[in-house]
């Protein structure tokens, strides 16, 4: 493949290395894609050497949600899996997780040939795949049989929303908990109450509110908070760890910081756009300006939900940080230029993601460098049965560093992305905290403010079942089964009606 044909002997000189449990100064030796010695003054013996000084070396970002080339509302994602994939290494991101979703009637098992068939050519970084069950029946449970067990597919994702489309009514899905169970993968919800915004949105256009801003006004903060409670209650139900994507809200935040405190088995994924702007936007008088920011669920018009994000990534409430990273240009949103409802939903995110969490985290002494690299990379590896594969700087670990520069600064701007995408939220900004050499699985893929990718030298990453969220699990059904149990008394024998 051409991804060992370009593996390099890289020696990472001088930085300080950054995991999630520690920092410290180090060298760090890379060959055949794999990290083969940490440690100081190492021997670079005819290494490439990179000169780390001043900087840190911590693991490559991995982005837990994306939406590569994804065919939806009418038209696909312009972000295709090179286009993608170029954006995350030049953004210090070395791993996606990306979302295979089948339409309604469609095979999973086929759906997944087909996503690989897309994604393998074009990558050029590491990747693997979430599945979406879209609907419900035998069928699906043997796909999903297989998809694990032979695919390398262990986490399933659910949708409380796109009523009439994706949405799976609460009995489907509690079944669908029971199978994810049952396989010891790791289920995974879009919370919001589908119905509710069906009737918001007949609503908005009764009004004659026809533009973006009437997707959020359809889709309040209590409408994801609801189907975030529901999704936590059925999954405990059903004793299924359970992973909340885009967490967009204060409330949906609380609702998974209490389901924890309960001892429910419950993770949290807030994204690069809601921890980097917020939902005002869609207010905006230019319509292309406002529609750009148009996703599900939308970003909240409070302009403190970012920073409470944030600070439930610090506490640990929340865990990881995605992008749900689905990109439209101008003349594809303009599909709803008469009625919000046909705007396709989606934001970038792959490439800013890793310098937003800086600047808004650690920049603004939100964050540590640590919880920098556990929040970007270290929880989603061992969420997602990845570690310590990838997600950590150690002998044995794949070769995905970053040399990260934590004072440097840049502007975001669509004029100089990686995307496909003729516009970027972040549109401006000045942040501080920027990838300086991007190295995926012992290749340098970005250094000098240039790419340098080849398209198919990525590989998909199988991930196992029972993986470090079903510690514990057994033993809860062990309690549960010995609490469920008849109570021994006489017959009733009075009379009966």
């Amino acid at each position: 493949m051409a991804s060992e044909a370009a593996s390099e002997r890289i020696l990472v000189q001088g930085g300080i290395v950054v995991n999630e449990d520690r920092e410290f100064k180090a060298d760090v030796l890379c060959e055949n894609g794999k990290i083969v010695a940490v440690g100081e003054n190492l021997n670079a013996d005819g290494a490439r050497v990179i000169d780390a000084s001043g900087k840190y070396v911590i693991p490559g970002g991995i982005d837990t949600h994306t939406h590569c080339q994804l065919p939806f509302m009418g038209t696909v994602a312009v972000d295709d899996f090179n286009h993608g994939t170029r954006a995350a290494v030049a953004g210090g991101t070395t791993m996606l997780l990306d979302f295979v979703i089948p339409s309604k009637g469609e095979s999973p098992l086929a759906a997944y040939e087909k996503w690989r068939a897309w994604a393998d050519p074009k990558v050029n970084c590491d990747y693997s795949f979430h599945v979406a069950i879209t609907w419900w029946d035998e069928s699906v449970a043997k796909d999903m049989e297989v998809l694990s067990t032979e695919k390398g597919v262990s986490s399933y994702k659910m949708f409380l929303a796109y009523k009439g489309v994706f949405q799976l009514p609460d009995s489907d899905l509690f079944a669908v908990f029971r199978k994810i169970k049952s396989l010891g993968a790791l289920a995974q919800v879009h919370a919001e109450n589908g119905d509710l915004i069906v009737e918001g949105q007949k609503k908005m256009l009764e009004k004659g509110i026809t533009g973006p801003e009437g997707h959020c006004m359809c889709r309040p903060e209590e409408v994801e908070a609801e189907a975030t409670h529901r999704a936590l209650m059925i999954a405990n139900r059903a004793n299924c760890p359970l992973y909340v994507v885009h967490v967009m809200s204060k409330g949906a935040a609380d609702e998974v910081r209490r389901a924890r405190q309960r001892g429910w088995r419950a993770f949290g994924e807030p994204i690069a756009a809601g921890l980097g702007v917020d939902g005002s936007h869609c207010w905006h008088s230019d319509w292309r300006h406002a529609s750009a920011y148009v996703m599900g669920p939308p970003l909240r018009r409070d302009p403190t939900t970012k920073v409470y994000l944030m600070k439930m990534l610090a506490t640990g409430d929340l865990q990881c940080t995605g992008t749900d990273n689905c990109t439209f240009n101008a003349n594809q949103k303009a599909m709803g230029k008469d009625d919000f409802t046909k705007i396709p939903n989606g934001v970038n995110g792959i490439e800013d993601r890793m310098s937003i969490v800086w600047h808004n985290g650690v920049t603004a002494g939100i964050l540590t460098p640590q919880q920098f690299v556990r929040a970007t990379s270290s929880a989603a590896a061992k969420i997602f049965n990845l570690y310590p594969r990838k997600g950590l700087i150690a002998v044995g670990s794949d070769a995905d560093l970053v040399v990260w520069n934590g004072s440097a600064k840049r502007t975001i701007s669509a004029k100089t992305h990686h995307h496909a995408v003729d516009f970027n939220i972040f549109e401006g900004m000045e942040v501080t905290g920027v990838a300086e050499v991007t190295i995926s699985r012992g290749r340098v893929v970005w250094e000098n403010n240039e790419l340098k990718t080849v398209q198919g030298s990525g590989r998909f990453i199988p991930r196992d079942c029972y993986g470090s969220v079903y510690a514990g699990i057994e033993q809860r059904d062990l309690l549960i089964d010995a609490d469920e149990q008849p109570v021994q008394r006489e017959p009733y024998s009075g009379p009966v009606w």
